[in-house]
């Protein structure tokens, strides 16, 4: 069975044989609490789906007193009875902005929405043929509330054609930037052309956004930067997208020319926006210093995915030439083939909170 396209075309086509069915946190006893409780520590299944069928739509909110639960809830899933997850990432960063931060923000695939971005939605299509299980775990000291919907399709039989979901969080805190410091670059001319000359032209200390082996495509990420380096005009940015493909030698055949670029703004962003394939979404600067603490961007490869037939690198500078020291985090999304390389250990808590704002 082919998974329905999506468009306002093709809503007038009727397709024999599909069901819609749904996982939820409904109360069984007929009462109002909608909702499943997750103790400090535990880890439960929320949706164990047997047969083919396709994930089509994932809402979810959850309430809990502590501060930046969104990083210490993680959401997992599998497909096809796997070993390893195909999905592992704070619940937060899963639904498209990190720093633990819930705010109103709308994309094609991800959206968070009123009150207060408290209710996460997501659209990326997730097929399976056998089996689909999801599992959520409380790695707080609290206990929390979650509600959810888990909307899918069932077929007789899935497409052999088509690839499995994947979405992993990466964080690398702080980024190994070698520049120096705010009072060389404003008093010394010479060391800030210096540092504009020095080439990059191997992409090996760049920030990693996504390896996987395989055959897929890539479709986007999130990336969430907390600034406290301060470099020439005080921007977090400038550093080049690379991404590389099949083991391409250098240069890769997409090779960018600057943060903001890849992120489809312009001239380091200052407005919060949203729009379906990209936005800027977190903004924390001041007048004082106009990048400082958090930014979180998006960009997302729906009409344009990254094909790759064994394996990609998505990579991107962490200054002109990895100059800068700063908190990078990002969530990647791609479909591929089975098997997946084994993502990295997830980090602990302690290494998934956001750095304090007062830093």
């Amino acid at each position: 069975m082919q998974i329905g396209a999506s468009s306002l075309g093709s809503l007038a086509q009727l397709r024999p044989g599909v069901r819609r069915e749904r996982a939820s946190s409904w109360d069984h006893t007929g009462g109002n609490r909608d909702y499943w409780p997750f103790k400090p520590g535990e880890t439960r299944t929320i949706a164990e789906l047997s047969g083919a069928g396709c994930i089509k739509h994932i809402w979810m909110t959850m309430a809990s007193k502590e501060d930046a639960f969104l990083r210490k809830v993680v959401l997992r899933a599998w497909w096809d009875g796997e070993a390893a997850p195909s999905i592992e990432c704070p619940i937060g960063d899963f639904f498209g902005i990190g720093h633990g931060v819930m705010k109103n923000f709308w994309s094609l695939p991800l959206q968070m929405s009123s009150s207060n971005g408290r209710a996460f939605n997501c659209w990326f299509p997730m097929p399976f043929a056998d089996n689909a299980r999801f599992e959520v775990s409380n790695e707080s000291d609290s206990e929390y509330n979650l509600y959810f919907y888990i909307d899918y399709e069932r077929y007789d039989v899935l497409d052999d054609s088509l690839g499995r979901f994947h979405a992993q969080w990466r964080r690398e805190n702080p980024t190994a930037g070698w520049g120096d410091d705010a009072r060389r670059f404003s008093q010394n001319p010479d060391y800030v052309r210096e540092v504009w000359d020095t080439p990059n032209l191997t992409g090996d200390d760049n920030y990693v956004i996504l390896e996987a082996e395989g055959r897929g495509h890539y479709v986007g990420c999130h990336l969430d930067v907390d600034c406290f380096s301060r470099s020439k005009n005080d921007w977090w940015g400038e550093g080049d997208d690379m991404i590389f493909i099949d083991g391409e030698p250098w240069p890769p055949r997409l090779h960018g020319t600057g943060s903001e670029d890849y992120f489809n703004t312009a001239y380091c962003p200052k407005e919060e926006f949203s729009s379906p394939y990209h936005g800027l979404t977190v903004y924390s600067g001041t007048e004082e210093w106009p990048w400082r603490g958090k930014n979180s961007v998006y960009r997302y490869h729906i009409e344009d995915p990254v094909y790759f037939g064994e394996c990609i690198r998505v990579t991107i500078e962490h200054g002109h030439a990895n100059n800068l020291a700063n908190d990078y985090a990002s969530t990647a999304y791609w479909y591929q083939a089975e098997p997946h390389k084994p993502f990295p250990s997830l980090l602990p808590v302690a290494a998934r909170l956001p750095r304090p704002d007062s830093e």
